[in-house]
């Protein structure tokens, strides 16, 4: 092993971000280069340090360690390691796509095992298409086996901030390749990078409904609807945009919306 390895640490949580630097401190290839109190530091930390590693506390409130990997660029992406409590749903997307984990308390000797991964790793020519590639498989894998009813906000990037965004302030959601590019109410635009058939398992349906392969709204911003030759609808919503429903799309919505 050559060279330090440079970590960000991330917990909400004092005593246990102190307790693992600690920890950290006492091994003589590591350097700390940051600490972050929350998830939204974290993302800022990690795009301005550009650690090697990446210690992301799993449970933290608001934006947790799998919603830091979502917002964070794939180029600004380091290894990454949760810290977690015993969550076997965890245990098991971690492990099956090879995302290291430590559970808490965290233990020393586990925690070498951690850095001397992450030192074999960074060693590879594609040591990050293959962990970002990991990342994200292991993020659908846990959500999918966890995942809440539905979703009340998304955290979305504003220049260099991350907003809470309520999902009854979104007016539409609109897939543009890899990416969702949602609107609100008051038109302000975010994107983020998310599959749209994810999300609209996640978000109610007595609020949002597909107009198309592409497009969501929110049920409670349709001003109008207007019908189109060929049996299809334009749909207008509050905040001014305009959005074409599919054939398909246009007969649910004769269906379930537009009948008294």
């Amino acid at each position: 092993m050559t060279g330090k390895l440079r970590v960000v640490i991330a917990d909400d949580e004092r005593p246990a971000r102190s307790f693992l630097a600690a920890m950290l401190r006492n091994f003589e290839d590591v350097e700390i280069v940051g600490e972050a109190s929350n998830g939204a530091e974290a993302v800022e930390m990690i795009e301005r340090e550009k650690p090697d590693l990446a210690l992301l506390d799993l449970q933290m409130p608001e934006l947790d360690g799998l919603g830091v990997v979502r917002l964070l660029r794939k180029n600004s992406t380091p290894l990454v390691g949760f810290v977690t409590a015993y969550d076997e749903y965890a245990v098991s997307a971690f492990e099956l796509n090879a995302i290291d984990y430590l559970l808490k308390p965290v233990d020393s000797g586990r925690l070498r095992e951690t850095l001397n991964r992450a030192h074999e790793r960074l060693e590879r020519e594609d040591f990050r298409s293959t962990e970002v590639s990991n990342l994200r498989a292991a993020t659908e894998a846990y959500e999918t086996a966890t995942r809440p009813l539905y979703i009340e906000r998304i955290p979305v990037r504003h220049r260099n901030e991350i907003i809470l965004l309520p999902v009854r302030q979104i007016a539409s959601v609109v897939a543009d390749g890899e990416l969702l590019e949602i609107t609100t109410a008051e038109n302000d635009r975010y994107s983020i990078n998310y599959r749209l058939k994810e999300l609209e398992v996640r978000l109610d349906p007595e609020l949002f409904v597909r107009l198309a392969r592409g497009t969501l709204v929110n049920i409670e911003m349709i001003a109008r609807v207007s019908p189109m030759p060929g049996g299809t609808f334009v749909v207008s919503l509050k905040n001014n945009q305009q959005l074409q429903a599919s054939r398909l799309q246009s007969r649910i919505l004769r269906e379930s919306l537009l009948r008294i």
